[in-house]
């Protein structure tokens, strides 16, 4: 007779142990909460913001002393950040900016512009910056959606700025390679943007969104934060858009 054993549970590395992770836009919400993950899983972490007094205290939350406040659609200021920062950097995401919708007749030239433009730009403007101080194998994490997929009234210019994201992120990995570029599609993500826009309605939102998504409850910060630690630790991924919406693009 034989007697049963006990398995030994063995240790895991920190997956991001020794790298060095850039959020532009870091300050809250998703990319606070990436920090914070890749901080856990071993990262010196970069945060940036434009609002300063946020900045320290996401900071102090995350226990790192490197942080810099500029408005990251402001080239000189871009450019000087990643000038005075140390090589070799590993990770960047860029959680910058959010969506714009209103009716398209309702929005002159400029505002299509930016409405179209803006992530891209700002995506190639911190790989121009960046690519000179990148690991081989590091990679460049842009942010987009899905709940703009499908045309609908009050989505606006948000319809066609998410659908040009994908090829775009695509392009750019073939150009920055060896350094990857990828691409998270959030759906709704509750987090102090998403309040900030649905005011008073955060909560029914909220409500509708346990009722219907496939998984029974709301996407938060922490959902993406772990897509993102993935994609930065596994260095097969590349020119690729990865889902996150709890099922969100399939019921609307």
């Amino acid at each position: 007779m034989t007697s049963a054993t006990t398995p030994v549970p063995t240790k895991r590395d920190p997956e991001l142990a020794g790298q060095t992770v850039v959020v532009v836009g870091g300050s809250a919400g998703i990319g606070l909460e990436t920090a914070r993950r890749a901080r856990a899983e071993g990262a010196d972490v970069v945060l940036t913001g434009r609002d300063s007094d946020r900045l320290k205290q996401a900071a102090l939350e995350l226990g790192t002393q490197r942080t810099a406040a500029f408005d990251a659609n402001d080239p000189a200021s871009l450019e000087s950040f990643f000038q005075d920062l140390p090589a070799p950097i590993d990770h960047v995401m860029v959680t910058a900016g959010g969506p714009r919708y209103g009716p398209l007749l309702e929005m002159d030239s400029a505002q299509v512009r930016q409405a179209i433009s803006e992530h891209m730009v700002l995506a190639l403007e911190v790989a121009r910056n960046a690519a000179a101080k990148m690991r081989s194998g590091g990679t460049l994490l842009l942010m987009g959606g899905t709940g703009a997929r499908r045309v609908g009234h009050g989505l606006g210019i948000a319809s066609a700025a998410t659908a040009a994201l994908p090829p775009f992120t695509a392009a750019l990995a073939l150009e920055l390679a060896p350094v990857r570029v990828n691409l998270i599609a959030a759906g709704f993500v509750d987090t102090p943007l998403s309040a900030s826009l649905l005011g008073d309605r955060l909560e029914e939102r909220r409500n509708e969104l346990r009722a219907r998504l496939p998984i029974g409850r709301v996407v938060g910060p922490a959902d993406v934060a772990a897509l993102a630690v993935h994609i930065m630790s596994n260095t097969a991924l590349t020119g690729a858009t990865y889902d996150v919406d709890g099922g969100q693009q399939f019921i609307w």
